[in-house]
């Protein structure tokens, strides 16, 4: 009976380790995966950033010729200085409006449209995970000197002001692509706490504990393993404000005694937590208990 017991544990374990190998596989795949359509993003924008570099090249040429037929002018009557005045700043304001256009159309390829206003231009950041659309916010522009923020929708914890200090005045696409970073990892955290609490609840204990950037997530969790249920307690730390997966992952069983195979199983737990998302993680974890009933 007792190698009967043996046995069974040791063919659930393996089944459990193949489970989580296999995750672990899944979790690299995405990442590739996420990296490719990243590459493909920038080339796009690249390539958008290279035709508005030829685009303002064109413009300074014209509005060189403009500056000629304003000296030339300056020697001849009152009239024609005024009109090449009146050229130069037309040409320079064809230019700021060809500038953001193009802008525009290299956002569109990353989750970022928006549309000219009377005074400048209001940006529309769409968020999602994994293919799943969440949350829009928007940002109003005045396009001015210097560039101002008009209106925005950005949650208050999202870190826009020291990003808008950094980046709005000298490069607006980067100051764009830094906050869609921001608000993309943050509804990346929440939509998986969320996945978690609503549709892995069962092996939860007590409440899911998150602050509002949900960059500090706190949870107590059961998961049966060596035909036990052993109690364990989470705490991740995403330290990296643009992503969506968390820099720590500490995991400590509750239970007293506890084994060395019991160890392994907490570092292959918070392995798990750093490489993929949370629902689906706990989903292994529910692969795992329903593999254990089939063979009990």
């Amino acid at each position: 009976m007792e190698e009967a017991t043996a046995y069974l544990r040791d063919g659930v374990l393996s089944h459990l380790e193949k489970l989580e190998a296999h995750a672990r596989k899944l979790a690299l795949k995405q990442e590739e995966t996420q990296r490719q359509q990243e590459n493909l993003v920038r080339l796009r924008a690249r390539i958008q950033e290279l035709r508005l570099q030829r685009d303002e090249l064109q413009t300074k040429v014209n509005l060189q010729q403009v500056g000629l037929i304003r000296q030339e002018g300056a020697t001849g009557s009152n009239v024609e200085p005024v009109q090449a005045a009146e050229t130069g700043g037309q040409a320079l304001l064809k230019w700021k409006v060809e500038n953001v256009k193009a802008m525009l159309q290299a956002f569109r390829l990353t989750g970022i449209s928006g549309k000219l206003t009377k005074q400048g231009v209001c940006f529309c950041i769409s968020t999602a995970y994994e293919g799943t659309y969440l949350d829009s916010y928007y940002l109003d522009l005045l396009i001015q000197q210097p560039v101002q923020i008009r209106h925005h929708s950005v949650p208050i914890f999202i870190p826009l002001e020291q990003i808008a200090k950094k980046y709005l005045q000298t490069d607006i696409k980067c100051f764009l692509a830094m906050l869609s970073d921001h608000l993309n990892a943050y509804a990346g955290r929440k939509y998986q706490a969320d996945q978690l609490q609503d549709h892995y609840s069962a092996f939860l204990e007590g409440t899911l504990q998150r602050n509002s950037l949900h960059n500090v997530l706190f949870f107590n969790y059961d998961v049966e393993t060596e035909s036990k249920t052993f109690p364990f307690r989470a705490k991740l730390v995403y330290g990296d404000l643009t992503r969506s997966l968390p820099t720590e992952a500490t995991i400590t069983c509750k239970a007293g005694d506890v084994s060395d195979s019991l160890v392994e199983k907490t570092a292959a737990h918070s392995n798990l937590f750093r490489h993929m998302a949370l629902h689906k993680a706990f989903n292994s974890f529910r692969r795992a208990a329903e593999s254990l009933d089939q063979t009990a």
